[in-house]
């Protein structure tokens, strides 16, 4: 009786074992996917990063541009107000 009780546990043991040895490389290689998956996002975030650089700089140059022309016309239209006052 007990031979086959120590059998049966021996089989069991052994049996999870080898279960559980395949769930640990199972969940090592998805680990390993998971970096490598981490890995590109980093690499896209880099390149969306260097695309929104590139975007935001001409925008920026432009808002300066158009906030000069902004003052220039203010400044030109306070030299009309001074040379009209002067005519009248």
């Amino acid at each position: 009786m007990t031979d086959s009780t120590q059998i049966l546990l021996i089989v069991i043991i052994t049996t999870l074992t080898l279960l559980l040895t395949a769930v640990g490389v199972q969940i090592f290689l998805i680990l390993i996917e998971v970096r490598n998956i981490l890995k590109k996002l980093g690499a896209m975030l880099d390149d969306a990063k260097k695309v929104t650089e590139a975007v935001v700089k001409p925008v920026e140059e432009a808002s300066t541009f158009i906030s000069g022309l902004r003052s220039g016309f203010g400044f030109v239209k306070r030299l009309r107000n001074i040379f009209v006052a002067d005519e009248d």
